[in-house]
């Protein structure tokens, strides 16, 4: 009994130094735009500052690219990668953030003589 305290205190003891990697969260006011790709497997999003950011979403989420979506959100604005979904307006399906990642910006439209 002694050796299995003893484990579980090294355990809870290990587990309190390793510190999770901080999610991505973005404010829905300062998205710009969504676009879906047509697989239904990433969701890009167009921020104010000018970046783009892709998301991949956990599992495919077909309905998508035919009907608007809302965000369901839970008391804030912050839109965070793994822990957000998202509902189909017209189908209703549910979907689920993944994990964000830096997209390409476009390049800036070139100017006219």
């Amino acid at each position: 009994m002694r050796k299995f305290l003893t484990g579980l205190c090294l355990a809870a003891a290990a587990a309190a130094l390793i510190t999770p990697a901080q999610a991505l969260c973005v404010s829905e006011r300062d998205i710009v735009n969504t676009t879906p790709s047509n697989d239904g497997k990433l969701l890009t999003l167009k921020m104010r500052d000018g970046r783009v950011l892709v998301n991949h979403l956990q599992g495919v989420c077909s309905d998508l690219k035919f009907n608007g979506f809302v965000w369901v959100l839970h008391g804030t604005n912050d839109i965070c990668e793994n822990a957000q979904s998202i509902h189909v307006l017209q189908s209703g399906q549910i979907c689920l953030l993944g994990r964000f990642e830096q997209g390409k910006t476009p390049a800036p439209a070139p100017k006219a003589p």
